[in-house]
């Protein structure tokens, strides 16, 4: 491609004396390999017509070694159709290292503590893995990290549901839990107690003085001074129930992310960060340029007005002293970029933030000018699943995670090959949530991912699958380069292999690897095509279309471990 744009700037330049810069597009099939509109660029330029200058370079072009044939179309695009031997050359070119260097940030699913997983989650784990492959492929260094509230209200209105419930003997509780037990042990406590605290005063009341030990728990750590202290209602607990409660479950669901993220196949995270480490330092960063003006007093509360930017006025520091997540998410973009020095930073979440993280970026764009545009805020709509209702940990109707990947494992027809069931389990729910565009609404069909005859991940492997068995099947060995001597089907196979590095290089641009779901199974459709039109065993061209399907398994697999997707050799 590179090359044909050079020839193109190079024939500008003998015949007109001047420097562009090309670009191609490739059309449809019936009217060439690539089509470029400099004639349109360069009718101001020359004081003539496109069309006629489309002509004299078509006269040019046709000189070049590579090109079968040059037409003039419409009112001066230039259509190139490449010689098969070129054309089959494509295929194997190298990507290009748009990023090669750079370091990038890039933090997504971010759960809280004292939560269960649920499908929003799954979800952008599985996109931020896809993006920061993507990063990566282009050459860039990545750091996946990953931001969780530790400290907070959702904390204290666990703590408040298990006491309630349990009292003082609340710590000696946890020593009974079994592993596989203690996510629902803390969704179930934590959904008790915040039903207790949005309709009880006196649940709200004691709740409110746990969130204000837990941030001096979290603080001062064991160190804390054991007391006993009567909550509002009566309840009285030791300070140190408190401490093995808090410090226990964090742990607890710690573990539980780390398993989770191995169970479903994504790569490692290279840091966490709980909110209650950046807490510190957003509460400094606030109060010092509180003093510099670029916040405010609201009554006892710190506050950014935003609508000096066009934007809301948010909370940083309440009353009480202590911070919001405003603070909390600020301190934490200033720990990443003194970690990583990050050129670009992308993080992830539901689109129910993308207001608030307008403010909070714009807060910290006045006190490192410049900073926020480093980053790319990527959001995803309301997903879908099972009643179709808003999910919700707060009132327990959420649809977690690991349900997702339960009623999918249900779904999935066994191959009698646990391993390539679980292969196949998880590429339906991943490409399931890649193929739709980012940011919109997603309804999560069931059936639908586990399709073999759609546009499903299942449908792909099993595409990989087969190319894989006519490879084995066959007793000659592939030609080292693709023939020159192409019929239509086969020559429409080859154009659409040299598709992909453009396609992971626009997904890549626009962090969007729908275009790369997209692009698998448009390719798998034209390799049915070929397939259905051509012998490969046994016939006079076994050698060449080997490489043809060689070259077609290749690059399906390249697709689907970009979308950590595994490829199974047999399903």
């Amino acid at each position: 491609m590179n090359d044909i744009k050079l020839a193109i700037e190079s024939s500008v330049k003998d015949l007109f004396d001047q420097e562009v810069s090309v670009e191609l597009n490739m059309p449809e099939p019936q009217f060439g390999d690539f089509s470029s509109n400099v004639a349109l660029q360069l009718s101001k330029k020359l004081g003539k017509k496109p069309r006629e200058i489309a002509e004299e370079l078509t006269q040019k072009l046709v000189e070049n070694d590579s090109i079968e044939k040059v037409e003039v179309a419409g009112p001066g695009f230039i259509n190139i159709t490449l010689k098969n031997d070129a054309l089959s050359k494509l295929i194997n070119q190298k990507p290009v290292d748009s990023l090669s260097g750079q370091s990038w940030v890039v933090e997504y699913s971010c759960p809280n503590y004292f939560k269960e997983l649920h499908t929003g989650h799954l979800y952008q784990t599985i996109l931020g893995d896809v993006i920061a492959r993507l990063a990566e492929r282009a050459g860039a260094i990545v750091h996946r990290t990953n931001f969780g509230g530790d400290v907070g209200l959702h904390v204290a209105k666990f703590i408040y549901g298990v006491l309630q419930q349990h009292g003082d003997e609340s710590a000696k509780l946890l020593d009974d839990i079994d592993k596989s037990q203690r996510p629902t042990f803390i969704s179930d406590f934590y959904v008790s107690g915040s039903k207790q605290y949005e309709y009880e005063q006196q649940a709200k009341t004691a709740t409110d003085q746990i969130n204000r030990l837990v941030y001096k728990i979290a603080r001062e750590g064991d160190s804390i001074k054991h007391e006993t202290i009567l909550l509002e209602g009566s309840i009285s607990v030791g300070s140190d129930t408190i401490c093995k409660l808090y410090f226990t479950c964090r742990q607890w669901s710690k573990d539980y992310f780390v398993d989770f993220y191995k169970q479903i196949r994504v790569d490692e995270f290279e840091k966490y960060y709980p909110e209650s480490s950046t807490e510190e330092l957003g509460l400094q960063t606030v109060n010092e340029y509180l003093e510099k003006g670029v916040f405010a007093k609201s009554q006892d509360a710190t506050v950014f007005k935003g609508e000096d930017f066009g934007l809301h006025t948010r909370v940083f520091i309440t009353g009480e002293g202590l911070p919001t997540y405003e603070a909390k998410d600020l301190g934490l973009v200033l720990m990443e970029k003194s970690d990583y020095d990050f050129k670009h930073r992308v993080l992830i979440t539901g689109s129910d933030q993308r207001e608030y993280m307008k403010v909070v970026w714009k807060a910290l764009d006045q006190i490192q000018p410049g900073i926020e545009a480093t980053m790319t805020h990527i959001t995803n709509g309301i997903i879908n699943f099972g009643d179709g209702q808003k999910m919700s940990s707060r009132l327990g109707n959420v649809t977690r995670a690991v349900d997702v990947l339960s009623s999918v494992k249900e779904k999935v027809q066994s191959t009698g090959d646990s391993e390539v069931d679980t292969q196949v389990t998880l590429g339906a729910i991943k490409y399931e949530f890649l193929k739709h565009r980012v940011g919109g609404d997603i309804a999560f069909d069931v059936n639908e991912s586990v399709s073999i005859s759609g546009n499903s991940g299942p449908y792909l492997q099993y595409a990989h699958a087969r190319g894989r068995s006519i490879l084995e099947k066959s007793t000659k060995t592939a030609s080292d380069k693709i023939g020159n001597n192409l019929n239509d089907s086969e020559r429409l196979l080859v154009r659409k292999l040299t598709e992909y590095i453009e396609v992971i290089e626009n997904a890549t641009r626009e962090l969007a690897p729908h275009h790369i779901c997209t692009y698998l199974y448009e390719l798998s459709q034209e390799f049915n095509r070929f397939y259905e039109k051509n012998h490969v065993i046994g016939s006079d061209e076994e050698a060449n279309r080997l490489r043809l399907v060689s070259d077609y398994v290749d690059i399906l697999k390249q697709g689907l471990n970009v979308l950590g997707i595994e490829a199974p050799e047999r399903v």
